[in-house]
Formats: C-alpha cells, sequence, structure tokens
C-alpha cells in the first residue's frame, strides 16, 4: 500500500467515520479535512476537527507508520507544529509534537471497507497495459467523456508552460518563439534538439531580411544546421555554401555541428535535410506566420498556411548529392496536423490567456476538434479497449491520460479510478 491511498481515503471521507478515536482515547468529529497541499509542508492545510469539546483548526499529516513522522524529521521542523492531527495506517509509535504535548493521532487500517481495499489493491498490482483495463468500459461514458475534457485542458496547460519560456527566453517577442517552438517539432521526436538549437543561433529576425529569397534561405539554415561542409557533386549544394559563407561573415554565426543530426530509422520524406527545405519554404512564404495565424479565420484557413512548396531541388532529392526518382512531397498533410496540434494550439492558447482573450482559446479548442485523431501506438491502444477518438481534442486527452496518469500509476488522483473505487 503507498501513502497516497491514504490521502485518497482522509480527503474523499472513504473510510468508517462512525464513532472516532484517536489513539489516546479523545473522541474525534472530522469537520473538514482540510485541502490537499502539493508542496512541501503538512499534507493538508486549514483542516478542522474537533477533540471531545474543543474545536481545531490546523494541519493533517499522514503517513503509513506513526513513525515515519521521527524518519522524516518532522519533529524538527517548525512547519509540522500546527499539525492537529496524526493519521496513519498503522501507529507503531506514540508521538509528541516538538512543544512535547502529545500529537492526536487517528489510525486507519480497521476502518478501511474491506471491498475499497481489494479493489485499490487490484489496480495497484495490475500490470496490464493500463491498470484499470479489465474494468474501464465499466464505468459510465459520463465521466470518462467530462474527465478527457479536463485532461484536454491539462494537456493544454502542460504544453503553454514551454511556451511561456520560449516566449520569455525571446524577450516577449512572439514573433521569435513561435518560430523556435515550430522549429522544434519539426524535428519531431528524433531531430527535436538539434532543430531548436539551430533555431536559437539563427535568430528569426535575420531570416527575415531574406525572407524573399528562398535560395539565401535555405543557405542560412543549412549552413547554419553544419549540413553544408565538405565537398559535394551537386552544384547547387555548392552554391549554397558558397553563400552561407557570406552570409556568416556578415551576420557572425556560428554553425552548429552537422554529425547531431539524425538519419538513420527515419523515412526519406522525415529527413532532417527535407525538412529543412520545408522550414525555409514556410519561412519564405511569412517572416511573421505567427501574425497570419492569428487572422486565419477557421481551420481550414490556418491548415492552408502550411501547404508550401520546396525549391526544385528538393522535389527530386532527400539529401544532398542523391537523387530520387519519386518526386518528394510538399508538407504531407498528417505532418501538418502535428504541427498545428502540437505548435500553432498551444501558442494560441496561451497567447489567448496571456493577453486576456478567451475568444483565442476556444479558437485552439475548436481547431484541437476540428482535426483528425493522431494516429500512435497509445491511441491505437485505446481503440482496442472501445475509447475510440474522434478528433484530436481526444486524442490528446488520452495521450495525457496514458502518459501523466495510467503509466504513472495515479489511479487515486484519476477521475475513472475514483469511478472504479467506488
Amino acid at each position: 500500500m503507498r501513502e497516497d491511498f491514504l490521502h485518497f481515503l482522509w480527503r474523499w471521507r472513504r473510510f468508517d467515520a462512525r464513532d472516532l478515536y484517536c489513539t489516546d482515547g479523545q473522541v474525534l468529529e472530522i469537520l473538514h479535512p482540510g485541502e490537499p497541499n502539493p508542496h512541501a509542508g503538512p499534507d493538508f492545510f486549514n483542516a478542522r476537527i474537533r477533540l471531545n469539546e474543543t474545536l481545531w483548526a490546523g494541519n493533517v499529516e499522514i503517513h503509513l507508520n506513526a513513525s515515519d513522522w521521527l524518519a522524516h524529521r518532522h519533529d524538527e521542523d517548525p512547519a509540522y507544529d500546527n499539525v492537529v492531527l496524526h493519521v496513519v495506517l498503522d501507529e507503531d509509535r506514540r508521538l509528541c509534537r516538538r512543544s512535547g504535548e502529545p500529537l492526536p493521532c487517528l489510525v486507519l487500517r480497521p476502518r478501511i471497507p474491506p471491498q475499497l481495499l481489494d479493489k485499490y489493491l487490484r489496480l495497484e498490482h495490475e500490470r496490464a497495459w493500463i491498470p484499470c483495463e479489465k474494468t474501464y468500459g465499466l464505468v459510465p461514458e459520463i465521466v470518462r467523456h467530462n474527465w478527457l475534457d479536463r485532461l484536454l485542458v491539462e494537456r493544454l496547460e502542460q504544453k503553454t508552460e514551454a511556451v511561456r519560456q520560449a516566449v520569455e527566453a525571446s524577450g516577449q517577442h512572439w514573433e521569435e518563439a513561435f518560430y523556435r517552438l515550430l522549429a522544434r517539432n519539426f524535428g519531431l521526436k528524433i531531430n527535436t534538439e538539434p532543430f531548436e538549437a539551430l533555431a536559437r543561433s539563427l535568430p528569426l529576425r535575420v531570416l527575415a531580411r531574406h525572407k524573399d529569397q528562398l535560395f539565401q534561405l535555405e543557405a542560412l539554415l543549412f549552413g547554419q544546421a553544419g549540413l553544408l561542409e565538405g565537398g559535394f557533386a551537386d552544384e547547387y549544394p555548392q552554391a549554397l555554401a558558397k553563400e552561407y559563407r557570406f552570409l556568416q561573415q556578415k551576420y557572425a554565426l556560428v554553425p552548429l555541428e552537422g554529425s547531431q543530426w539524425k538519419f538513420f530509422r527515419l523515412r526519406p520524406s522525415g529527413f532532417p535535410t527535407l525538412r529543412l527545405a520545408q522550414l525555409a519554404a514556410l519561412i519564405h512564404r511569412s517572416s511573421q506566420l505567427f501574425s497570419v495565424l492569428l487572422a486565419s479565420w477557421n481551420t481550414a484557413e490556418t491548415e492552408a498556411l502550411f501547404q508550401v512548396e520546396t525549391s526544385a531541388y528538393w522535389q527530386t532529392h532527400f539529401r544532398f548529392d542523391k537523387s530520387t526518382d519519386k518526386r518528394t512531397k510538399p508538407l504531407g498533410r498528417e505532418f501538418v496536423h502535428l504541427l498545428l496540434i502540437n505548435t500553432v494550439a498551444p501558442v494560441l492558447f496561451h497567447y489567448g490567456n496571456a493577453k486576456g482573450q478567451p475568444d483565442l482559446q476556444d479558437r485552439a479548442l475548436r481547431l484541437l476538434e476540428e482535426l483528425p485523431p493522431e494516429s500512435n501506438t497509445i491511441v491505437d491502444n485505446w481503440s482496442a479497449l472501445g475509447q475510440r477518438a474522434a478528433h484530436a481534442a481526444q486524442s490528446q486527452a488520452l495521450l495525457q491520460l496514458k502518459m501523466h496518469y495510467c503509466d504513472a500509476r495515479r489511479c487515486l488522483e484519476c477521475a475513472i479510478g475514483n469511478a472504479i473505487l467506488r
């Protein structure tokens, strides 16, 4: 048993609360369990209890064993002087406050409903894909639907923290922050870090000066990425390298190490060389892409902003000096959807919050509801359990549920877990 189960029991009063007594014989009445404390200090703040005829207001600390109070050195910490009740599974030791007064203690073990404990232990020890795999389908659909709605907002709030950091790092320059976040997501999981490092080392203001010349944009991006080093057989990369050397001196640029870019196990359509060419084409269309996005009216118009074609060379190449018989495609629709989900929606959501424009937050949510669900292993596994995602908003919520609750075994903090434990 974990301590969080005792937190769950105490917070929701899911134990037998009839005829309560502390271990010192005092009659206990719980008027309010207090508010959970997610930070350092006692587990619950501002609880209200009655001991015999005396009303107490203060904090509650919870442990599996009473001796954990000493093991965690609470007896030396003044932050615990206002604890009015110690709630434990077992009292293996009588304790006192720092003042020497006895610390009232409530033992929960004999008060836990056996059926509830059995359900909890089954969730705790289940080693299926998700702990509640066998009982998930028994949870009422309204409970699951409402919880997924909440998880979508939670996921957006988590993603907007990265947006907030990007805006702060760029000196409150929203276009620069959007460019950095967009570049990062061009790398997906494999080349995320190199793309982000590239965007940080090559400011948008530099690219904006050359936005009308796709050739120069490619020279800057490929050169700064460290991918124009060495000799080339084709004239095009030779010309790019020459142009980059000129621009490098002009802007005092220090290129990245080209060795950090990963090609292994990637499909050619996902090679970082082709992605860089696509990013250049996108900036060529507009170096003020975030402003254009703010002005777009609907999802179709937003999606159309990313429908760009690369320069002629990259329509027949995936890498330098290696031509292909297959014509390369522009930014694929599925990839564009990932950019909208992982970049556009979180930035719109955070911008709406920062600027006091809730309509933009609603637009971010609507964008996700109008995009198809993502296609990945997690979403597919949910579908196999009967939880099919109708759109990207639901697939994002399901990703949040699996990665931040199921995998972390946070069943007691999950509305679905709570429903199973009823």
